[in-house]
């Protein structure tokens, strides 16, 4: 990881991307309790360290990296993401987009505000998606 995306890791931790990290967290546990929420847990989970160290990496579509399509990446993937949306995925975003907004206020805050949209529509539609450096 480069020395700059360290530094920005550092003081995203600091100045509250540990909250969205644990919110991420959150609704990993809340999905693995019901255990049928056991695909949307690993997402949310893997999306969870993303939102905890989001500089250096970026979020891709599965079948990207490995050049063939799964169960993810199909259509009962798309059927995942809109159960995700509905029990989990609307209210994550929308806490990524309220602070990306408070974020945006200042010209500092405006790569943690992109970060912060960026993960946003991650939680829109988590299903079918790898983290891999940037």
């Amino acid at each position: 990881m480069a020395p700059v995306s360290i530094l920005l890791n550092v003081i995203w931790i600091l100045i509250g991307g540990a909250w969205m990290a644990f919110g991420w967290l959150v609704a990993s546990i809340i999905m693995a309790i019901t255990i049928i929420g056991l695909p949307w847990a690993r997402a949310a989970f893997n999306i969870a360290v993303y939102a905890l160290l989001p500089f250096g990496s970026r979020a891709v579509s599965r079948d990207e990296v490995t050049g063939a399509g799964d169960i993810g990446t199909g259509p009962l993937g798309v059927i995942g993401n809109i159960i995700w949306f509905v029990l989990a995925g609307w209210w994550l975003a929308l806490g990524h987009v309220l602070t990306a907004v408070i974020f945006a206020i200042t010209i500092i805050g405006i790569p943690f505000a992109w970060a912060h949209l960026k993960l946003a529509g991650i939680a829109l539609w988590p299903i079918g998606k790898v983290i891999v450096p940037a």
